[in-house]
Formats: C-alpha cells, structure tokens, sequence
C-alpha cells in the first residue's frame, strides 16, 4: 500500500510542478520579450508620466498597451500584481516530488554503491546540501563582482567553473539518474531564491517608497531595480539547463554513460548559449544588440557533436543458425538481476517477474525497460551483462515464451 500511495503521490506532484513551471518559465520569457521589444515613447503625455518603454501587441482578439517605468510611476491606478507564486510554487511542488522520490527512496534512488557507499540519512542530507551550497556560491559570486566593470562576465565566467564542478562532484557522489535530477535541482534553487531573497524584497521597498505619500530618492531605489534585473536576467539564462538536466534523468543513454558529467555539463551550457540566441534576437532586430546567431551556431553544434559521440557502436545480429532462447535462460537471468526488486518479498510499482504468469504480462515492459530504455536494473545494481540484456531482447522477438 505504500508503494502505491507513494505512486500516487509521485505522479499528482510532476503534474503540479509542471503546471507551476509553465507559468513561472512562461512569465519569465514573457518579461524578457516585453524588455527587449519596448521602444522610448515620443509622445508627451508618456514622458510626462516617467514612461521609459512601451509597445503594442494584439492578442486574443484585443489590443494591448504594456508600458514600464523607470524607476516608478508617480501613482498606480489599479491592483498592483506580483510575479512571485510561480517562482514558490514551482520549487515547494519541485522538492516535495524530490522528497517523496529521491529522499523517501535514497537507498534505491540516490546511492550509487559503487561509487559511494554510504547511508540514506547521509546521502539525502548531502543531496539537500547541494542544493543549499550552490545558492550561498552563486549569491556570494554575484555580491562580489556583479557590479564591478566587466562584472557580468566574471560571474558568468566563474559560475561557468561551479556548473562545471558541480557535475563532476554529483555525478561522482550518486548515482547518475539522480546525479542529473540534482544539479538541475541546485540550478532552480538559485533560481527561486533569487525571487525571494532580492527580486521581490526589492520591489516592496520600491512601492512602499512611493506609496508612502513622502519624498523618496529615487537613485537610492534604483539599486533595488538593478539588483532585480540582474537576477531575473540570471533567471532566464538558467531556465534551458535546468529543462535539460530535469529531462535528461529520463534517458538512461545519457546518465549512465561513463563521462556523463561532461555530457550534462556540454548539454546545459549549450542550452545556456540557446536562450542567449533567443534572449538578444529581439534586440538585434531593433539594432540594440550585436548578431546573435553565433550562440545559436555554437549551441547547436555542441548538441550534434554529443549525439555524434554516443551513437551506439552496431550490435551484430544473431546467427541465422541461433538457437532459440529458451524461458529456463532468461528464468535465471530474471533469477540473479530482478527477483529481489520484483518477487515475492518486494514487488516495486506492483509488478512481479518470478512466476511464468507475471513474466509474460509483463514481457513487453520488461524488453522495454531492461533492453531498450536500459533503466532496469536501477542504477545497474544487479549487475546485469550486455549479454544478458540481448538475450531478453532475443527472447521477446521470438515471441516471449513462458513455457
């Protein structure tokens, strides 16, 4: 019962967390777009109001009008609406799903033993520590040279090394599926706390200003503005990688592949290189930013030449003269690598393989996911040979037997 009620907590929280993904990534590239499509009013009453931007967009059978303000509007007419319950959704419903998957499950879904043999207690404590040290490295690195000359580039630089750094060590400490579920994980952490710890504390004190009804410097709040936009521009750079490396974790191909953290890394900065293409496409059209497409160029080659590099080496067919693979073969197979997950004592996701009748229900899902997508055994746990992933998938094309 359990294991069935963890399922179903399992597939309700994914549904949630995509859910609030899609609106908090939908807002952030919205306001991205907004920022890079604005155009300096010339009409006087504009100016007047302190308009720095605006433009006009039609949609759903209806004009609209967005219009920005540096640094405030001298009064807001109507509610004023906060962007930050997309951001708190998505990383409160994104840790639940981890808790319930990754924590609750440690023993079977974040160690790795060969790699490192230690307790669940310690390895979801160490894990939860991923996520915590990155923000502090991140904030750190930000606070330090964010506004420095050249600034920018010295964060990108050397946050480019902790990414980079991060992959090793993940993927060095657990075991690969979640090793990629994790860095994404500390990427998105980042990512919502800078909306809790700077954008949204900045903006309060910027409207508390100029609701207060008393005279405010407005470049002492601009800091608050510039801090923002820093992070929300962060924001959107990390929102590809963090996409990928979330997916990712789904295509065992990729995590278990012995330099898997040099593919996470190459895959997520090129995701990184992507959304910079998009990011200043809509400037370049405007002639506010240099060409773009070298990003796009850069991107995309890298993605090719990781696809390049893992094609599968061709697998030679049987001989024609082969003899038939018997039920008693892949008996034992299923004997040494899954009765102890899928027998009598433990039957995770509710399926059992150590009766003739289980196995041939459940024929098509055990070809698919011990010889196709590879993800069983979990994390190769029992050790399973290629041999003996081949000869499963012999069994099934020959019509899978069980007698």
């Amino acid at each position: 019962m359990e294991a069935y009620l963890l399922d179903w907590a399992n597939l309700l929280l994914r549904w949630l967390h995509v859910i609030t993904a899609i609106a908090w990534i939908g807002s952030s590239f919205y306001f991205v777009f907004l920022d890079n499509n604005l155009l300096k009013p010339t009409s006087p009453d504009l100016l007047e109001k302190g308009v720095d931007g605006a433009m006009w967009a039609v949609h759903g059978g209806g004009f609209y009008n967005p219009q920005k303000y540096m640094v405030a509007p001298k009064k807001i007419h109507t509610k004023l609406h906060w962007f930050y319950w997309e951001s708190y959704s998505t990383w409160l419903s994104g840790f639940a799903l981890f808790t319930v998957l990754y924590l609750w499950n440690a023993g079977t879904f974040l160690i790795d033993k060969s790699l490192m043999d230690w307790s669940p207690a310690v390895a979801g404590a160490t894990a939860v520590g991923f996520l915590v040290a990155f923000w502090f490295v991140y904030d750190t690195v930000c606070r330090a040279f964010g506004f420095k000359k050249n600034g920018e580039l010295i964060v990108a630089g050397l946050m480019i090394v902790v990414v980079a750094f991060s992959c090793w060590l993940a993927n060095a400490l657990f075991a690969g599926r979640a090793a990629f579920l994790l860095v994404g994980a500390m990427i998105a952490t980042a990512m919502s706390a800078n909306v809790f710890f700077w954008i949204i504390p900045g903006q309060r004190k910027v409207v508390a200003a100029m609701t207060s009804g008393e005279k405010y410097d407005a470049a002492a709040l601009a800091i608050h503005g510039k801090r923002g936009k820093q992070r929300s521009v962060h924001n959107t750079y990390f929102t590809l990688p963090v996409i990928f490396a979330m997916l990712s974790n789904h295509y065992s191909f990729l995590y278990t592949h012995e330099q898997r953290w040099v593919l996470l890394f190459v895959m997520m900065f090129a995701g990184a290189l992507i959304r910079q293409f998009f990011v200043q496409r809509h400037g370049y059209h405007l002639g506010r930013a240099k060409n773009p497409w070298p990003f796009a160029a850069v991107g995309t080659v890298l993605i090719l030449a990781v696809i390049v590099l893992l094609k599968p080496a061709p697998v030679a067919a049987p001989a024609a003269n082969a003899a038939p693979v018997s039920f008693a073969e892949v008996k034992q197979v299923l004997e040494q690598r899954c009765y102890m997950c899928h027998g009598e004592a433990a039957q995770m996701k509710g399926i059992r393989v150590d009766q003739p009748e289980a196995v041939r229900a459940n024929a098509q899902g055990i070809y698919q996911q011990v010889s196709v997508t590879r993800q069983m055994p979990m994390n190769n746990a029992t050790n399973i040979t290629e041999e003996e992933r081949q000869l499963i998938a012999r069994w099934y094309n020959a019509g899978a037997k069980t007698d």
